[in-house]
């Protein structure tokens, strides 16, 4: 998963960021690198809002001149990808759980962003979809 292209834009003494594809997640900072840095943070913050409400998370669209990147860390992309897949099919945990041979309690945590999970678990539950979770060096 690409990154999402952020705005930053000077107010005042702060340095205010927003992310056109996921309009949940604004915040600022005091110069470009600290605001960057509180992107990243709130991005991911946002995704809550997308997987409590079980709602279709936007892929990043193509940054536009001037644009940053802010990238998701890559166990909550991995998440989203689960979370759409699942919403896209129409797949509800329990039914994932029995595909994937295991119970909805541990599906449950597979989307659920507080846990921690070990990718492995992720790329199965993918698979069981019918997607494969590619992982890419640039």
């Amino acid at each position: 998963m690409r990154g999402y292209p952020a705005n930053l834009r000077k107010d005042g003494k702060f340095i205010t960021v927003s992310f056109p594809d996921i309009p949940e997640a604004h915040t600022y900072g005091i110069d470009r690198a600290h605001a960057l840095e509180m992107a990243k943070e709130a991005l991911a913050l946002a995704m809550e809002f997308y997987f409590e409400d079980q709602r279709l998370v936007h892929a990043p669209s193509q940054p536009k001149r001037g644009q940053a990147v802010v990238e998701l860390p890559v166990s909550v992309a991995a998440k989203v990808l689960l979370l759409n897949e699942m919403l896209r099919q129409k797949v509800r945990p329990i039914e994932l759980a029995r595909r994937i041979g295991t119970t909805k309690q541990e599906v449950n945590r597979l989307t659920d962003l507080k846990h921690s999970t070990k990718i492995d678990r992720i790329d199965a539950a993918l698979r069981a979809l019918g997607k494969r979770l590619i992982v890419d060096a640039e």
